[in-house]
């Protein structure tokens, strides 16, 4: 997806660039690195691996009342959606975690890799709530692991620099955050950096 990405910047950038690439992207990248290594140095499981142990082991709401497999995916796909979207709403609204979560938003231009930029505290805290979720909810794996990917894609995408027809871009951000929908949130409005806070869906 980061390649896709960075091939579409290439080819219909949406902005012009003010710093080379090869700059922001080894930074960017080096955090990417960074946050990976202390993620598994911190968690002996990660929400996929907690998904298939909560299933053996009968753990969360959806174990408990056996609720049908499709409806458990979808449910589980929109309720971890809505978290990720509160926990962003938790990290502009309160002082000490905007302090982590301004290493995003100082990011000095904006592209596909904006969209990894965080700081290796904050995604600690990510995914201490994305387990607490996942032990809660029960969820099948599959949804977990569908999330994740389609998460990750999308915050990919919904940062980079590129160029949607107009058209396109109205009937897209419907179904899913697009580049131009999430470019406000960078704004240096406060009204409009406190706003639109969806990843994935809007």
């Amino acid at each position: 997806m980061l390649a896709a990405m960075a091939l579409w910047e290439l080819a219909a950038p949406r902005r012009r660039r003010d710093i080379p690439r090869v700059i922001r992207w080894s930074n960017n990248l080096a955090l990417v690195v960074i946050d990976t290594a202390i993620l598994r140095l911190s968690f002996p499981i990660l929400a996929v691996g907690l998904a298939v142990l909560a299933e053996e082991r009968g753990w969360g709401l959806f174990n408990i009342i056996e609720a049908p497999f499709g409806l458990a995916v979808i449910l589980s796909m929109l309720l971890l959606d809505l978290a990720i979207y509160l926990q962003h709403v938790m990290f502009h609204a309160v002082p000490a975690l905007w302090r982590l979560h301004r290493m995003h938003h100082a990011d000095l231009d904006f592209d596909a890799t904006t969209g990894l930029r965080f700081h290796p505290i904050e995604i600690l805290i990510s995914m201490a709530i994305k387990l607490a979720l996942v032990a809660a909810l029960g969820p099948p794996a599959v949804a977990v692991l569908l999330f994740e990917i389609i998460l990750n894609a999308t915050a990919l995408f919904n940062h980079a620099n590129i160029n949607l027809p107009r058209p396109v871009d109205r009937w897209l951000r419907w179904i899913v955050v697009t580049p131009d929908m999430h470019r406000v949130h960078y704004s240096v409005d406060p009204r409009e950096t406190n706003s639109n806070y969806g990843f994935n869906l809007p």
